[in-house]
């Protein structure tokens, strides 16, 4: 099949959206589909351009991914407006950027004529192309959703007009019951897709996944313990991810503030985005707190398994809106996990029994958990081979990407014997272009 996918963003961002669509992509691609991305360049979650990028140009590029047979993905990046403070009208703006440089992008596929168009969001902004390029090619639209980002932007006040509220969670159902499938990370999450208009037939569960052999348990301390100077008789409390206002980091530099006399409890936090610099200086006289920037992908499961107890902090307000991607690879690792949550949303059911999960917000629950959890090595190897246990059963990438994938057909119509003979030609077609390079140019 061909397969043209739309997302803010993407590859090689490290964390969120762009880690999971990259990784998707790479695997359709290995399994023989000829796939698109549209894009812009990356920077989340920073909101700075990386390094070697532009944020004023259009680019085109092609790669082959590690997975498999060597089929590439071509990647198209749009110019895009990042603002420093990504907050109410600003971030409408930087989504607005992207949703005006990519139409155009996306209606020069038309030439190529996808099979499936495929939108991340965020950002519903540019269900128009996406939708028009489906419907003037009879091609199958599919809308995945990451987060609920409308719900999102009221609920944690970057928006506070009712009457804007009305009309904008009105547009978003106009636009979710245009799409033939609409799919989200979780089940509660597709609860709410059918109370937003979904028909149940067109909704779909698609949950995030992990790489069960790149994120393992390792039987010893992890290299990063000693680099950072942590003794071995410290129990480590980690929260390694994005840093922005949804995520309630505050209950966390609270929650270190009040255990900075307890010599056995060391917080490690490690991450980047909006609310860092607000972070670090509410820590930086906490001698029970080490600040880390991201790490590189190679170092992931050295960190995750720096961690004796996972932190998942999450504002009451974002339960069931988001699945915090991050939950994948701390159950991997094999290792405790302490959330905030309440009873009977997906995080909570997620992560009970595999770890210990308190009220939202409820700093003193938090820290009783911790301590306890600190204080009892018996209980959080059980909880972590249990996370573990659960990571290889139900979030193992292969396995959740095969029933994407075949979802992916099934919208479409094609036959398994169709597909291997496209498998085959194009994936002697593309060996065959990076044997001899092209000597056309202009790519960008």
């Amino acid at each position: 099949m061909r397969i043209l996918i739309q997302s803010l963003n993407y590859s090689p961002e490290p964390t969120g959206v762009g880690k999971y669509t990259g990784e998707m992509a790479e695997w359709l691609a290995s399994q023989g589909h000829q796939v698109r991305v549209v894009t812009a360049p990356p920077h989340y979650p920073q909101y700075r351009v990386f390094e070697g990028y532009s944020r004023n140009r259009f680019t085109r590029d092609k790669h082959v991914p590690a997975l498999g047979v060597p089929c590439s993905v071509e990647v198209f990046r749009c110019p895009i407006w990042i603002p420093r403070e990504p907050r109410g009208w600003k971030r409408i703006l930087h989504l607005v950027s992207f949703a005006i440089t990519s139409f155009f992008v996306m209606i020069l596929q038309l030439r190529w004529k996808p099979d499936v168009v495929l939108l991340l969001g965020p950002t519903i902004l540019c269900a128009p192309a996406a939708l028009s390029v489906a419907r003037l090619l009879g091609a199958t639209s599919w809308f995945h959703v990451q987060d609920f980002e409308v719900d999102a932007a009221f609920y944690l006040n970057d928006f506070s007009s009712t009457q804007l509220r009305r009309w904008v969670l009105a547009l978003e159902r106009f636009v979710l019951s245009k799409f033939d499938r609409v799919s989200a990370i979780s089940e509660r999450m597709v609860e709410r897709l059918t109370s937003k208009g979904v028909n149940p037939t067109r909704a779909v569960l698609f949950p995030n996944w992990v790489d069960t052999t790149a994120i393992y348990p390792m039987s010893g301390f992890s290299p990063l313990r000693k680099e950072l100077g942590i003794p071995p008789e410290a129990v480590v409390a980690l929260y390694a991810g994005s840093m922005g206002k949804k995520q309630g980091l505050e209950l966390l530099v609270e929650a270190s503030r009040r255990l900075a006399a307890s010599p056995c409890i060391q917080f490690v936090f490690c991450g980047d985005g909006s609310y860092r610099e607000t972070f670090k200086r509410m820590t930086k006289d906490f001698r029970n707190v080490i600040l880390l920037t991201l790490q590189p992908i190679e170092r992931l499961n050295h960190l995750l398994n720096l961690a004796d107890i996972h932190l998942l902090p999450q504002l009451a307000h974002a339960a069931d809106l988001v699945m915090p991607s991050k939950l994948t690879g701390m159950m991997a690792s094999g290792r405790a996990v302490l959330a905030t949550a309440a009873p009977g949303t997906q995080l909570f059911r997620a992560v009970q029994g595999r770890g210990m999960v308190t009220p939202p917000g409820d700093v003193d629950a938090l820290v009783s958990a911790l301590v306890e959890l600190a204080g009892d090595s018996r209980l959080r190897k059980r909880m972590g081979e249990e996370a573990r246990k659960y990571a290889a059963a139900f979030l193992n990438r292969d396995e959740i990407l095969s029933h994407f994938e075949a979802s992916l057909l099934e919208s479409c119509g094609v036959s398994p014997n169709y597909l291997q003979r496209e498998v085959y030609d194009h994936c002697n077609k593309t060996m065959e272009e990076i044997a001899v390079p092209s000597s056309k140019s202009g790519d960008d």
